[in-house]
């Protein structure tokens, strides 16, 4: 019997098969059809000759992700670096957002889940700002800061806050009571308590959040990055679409999704060794 994990990597294999081949032929020439609309073609930077498509085949976009790996931290100036330097920036970035976001979401997390007036009284403010959308803030963010990438990690810190805050909250509130209640019948302090009892049992819903965090900040940053420029993978993917480099979008789009997936999978080995630890 073949293991499970081996099937499933063979289906994975076959389906990117599939998805490559169809990719290629998609994107060959047409001919017969006289190629596409020459104002079309220049503005895309490729000859309308011979029909020659404007969206790059896997074999192009293959040869760019090498030249890339060949050279991925090299800086010829503000507007020519190398996509290692983009993604170390935006990388750096989310994590700065990141941890401020952790610094304040667990401990008032923890606030608002053991005591029901905080929680009442933090309820309204919690439900107004969780909906607004992270770009919102960067047009006031600038203005207040004036400073690109200090903004972007507060547009960060906005997005991965809610996930976490939440999470703790209710983490924390569904601690069981009984526990508690030994706990304060033993005489253990509030503050042994929190860590020896309740943390533990509320931290795989907290770990949840941070994952659900981290996701977000991620996907949050290519769009700040796009607003604020200068560096970033988000203004890499701007800056080529503005000089018709579709490869290099192509190319910045997989690497951001690697990262994000990446990201997860470490808050997830986490989260997974907390709930079921080895």
């Amino acid at each position: 019997m073949v293991p499970l994990s081996v099937r499933a990597a063979l289906l994975s294999l076959a389906l990117l098969t599939v998805f490559l081949v169809g990719w290629h032929v998609a994107v060959l020439p047409d001919s017969s059809a006289g190629g596409m609309d020459p104002e079309y073609a220049a503005l895309m930077g490729k000859a309308a000759a011979g029909g020659q498509s404007a969206v790059p085949g896997p074999l192009e976009v293959g040869k760019v992700i090498w030249h890339h790996l060949s050279q991925p931290f090299y800086d010829n100036g503000p507007n020519d670096r190398g996509i290692g330097l983009h993604l170390i920036v935006s990388i750096g970035r989310v994590l700065a957002g990141y941890t401020l976001a952790v610094a304040v979401a667990i401990p008032l997390g923890f606030v608002v889940g053991l005591s029901p007036l905080f929680s009442r009284a933090l309820d309204p403010f919690i439900q107004i700002l969780k909906p607004i959308s992270p770009l919102a803030w960067m047009p006031l963010v600038l203005f207040t800061i004036k400073d690109s990438g200090l903004s972007a990690i507060f547009v960060i810190f906005i997005c991965a806050l809610w996930p976490m805050l939440i999470n703790t909250a209710f983490g924390v509130s569904s601690v069981r009571k009984e526990w508690i209640n030994v706990a304060r019948t033993l005489e253990v302090g509030g503050l042994r308590r929190a860590f020896s009892i309740i943390l533990p049992a509320a931290a795989p819903t907290i770990l949840t959040g941070m994952r659900i965090s981290i996701g977000i900040a991620w996907l949050v940053i290519v769009a700040a990055e796009m607003l604020v420029g200068g560096t970033g993978i988000g203004y890499f993917v701007w800056n080529e679409w503005n000089n018709m480099s579709i490869a290099n979008v192509i190319v910045a789009i997989l690497l951001i999704g690697i990262v994000g997936m990446i990201l997860d999978q470490m808050l997830g080995r986490v989260a997974r060794l907390v709930t079921f630890p080895e």
